[in-house]
């Protein structure tokens, strides 16, 4: 026998229901988990390709250490009797966590040097000829722009969100302002200028730098994260201050007509 109506409805709204709620509920839980996900990957990585081998020439160094001061001879080899020694104490008082703890502190220090002048210097040549080589010219870039978005600070000191006319009259974008106009330029416009950063959707860390009349922006009251979840999100993540009335009164209905088809759903079922 075929299923009647009502159990054919009451099947395709728990499906329907399965779907909508698993979906919300993995929205929910994917963001977390990803994160722990590659928050352990790194320090994985960190650990089997920077931290072990720190960790065997901090013993190696022990070792040369505790032979030196038993009047032996330097030996560039290692001793395997004082070697088996240190490795036994590493293991008893589980000191393998030196190695990705001076890792860290490597990458620190690589850091600050990279910001110094000499460092920057360095580093340029470094990717100019990573840029020259090949295969590895095409690879490179797009890592580095991926790695740039998750890890790096912006490198220019952003000001406040403004709105400007780009790139034509009548097409506003988002920008943010990030000083002041060239001083040649302004002698020859005769009025201040603003040297603005429009971004691109998805990938803000990209996108064009403009100089406009400062007459010419409308600023806008919101915060550094608020202007970037709207690019990235290509205008979807409206902050809710800045939702216009009849967004937020479609919005309403909307909301209202879901429940009141909810609850005339409910009412069928219990018939």
């Amino acid at each position: 026998m075929g299923k009647t109506p009502q159990e054919a409805k009451a099947v395709g709204g728990f499906w329907h229901d399965f779907r909508r709620f698993f979906f919300r509920g993995l929205a929910a839980v994917l963001p977390p988990l990803l994160t722990i996900m590659i928050l352990v990957y790194v320090f994985n990585f960190v650990q089997n390709k920077l931290g072990k081998h720190i960790d065997t020439a901090v013993k190696w160094v022990v070792v040369q250490y505790i032979g030196l001061s038993q009047g032996l001879a330097f030996d560039l080899t290692g001793r395997d009797e004082i070697w088996a020694k240190v490795q036994k104490f590493w293991g008893d008082y589980h000191l393998s966590w030196i190695g990705i703890i001076l890792a860290l502190v490597l990458i620190y220090i690589l850091g600050r040097f990279l910001a110094s002048y000499v460092g920057r210097a360095l580093w340029r040549m470094v990717e100019r000829a990573l840029g020259r080589t090949p295969v590895v010219r095409q690879i490179y870039p797009s890592v580095k722009q991926v790695t740039d978005f998750l890890l790096r600070e912006p490198a220019i000191s952003f000001g406040h969100v403004v709105a400007v006319e780009y790139p034509r009259k009548g097409i506003w974008s988002l920008g943010f302002v990030t000083g002041s106009g060239m001083r040649r330029l302004e002698d020859r416009l005769g009025s201040d200028l603003l040297t603005v950063f429009v971004p691109s959707s998805p990938t803000p860390v990209t996108g064009y730098t403009i100089t406009v009349r400062r007459e010419e922006v409308v600023d806008l009251p919101l915060t550094m994260d608020e202007a970037l979840r709207f690019t990235v999100s290509g205008g979807v993540l409206t902050p809710l201050q800045q939702r216009t009335d009849s967004e937020l009164k479609r919005e309403k209905d909307l909301a209202g007509l879901g429940a009141e088809k909810a609850t005339m759903k409910q009412g069928r079922d219990e018939a």
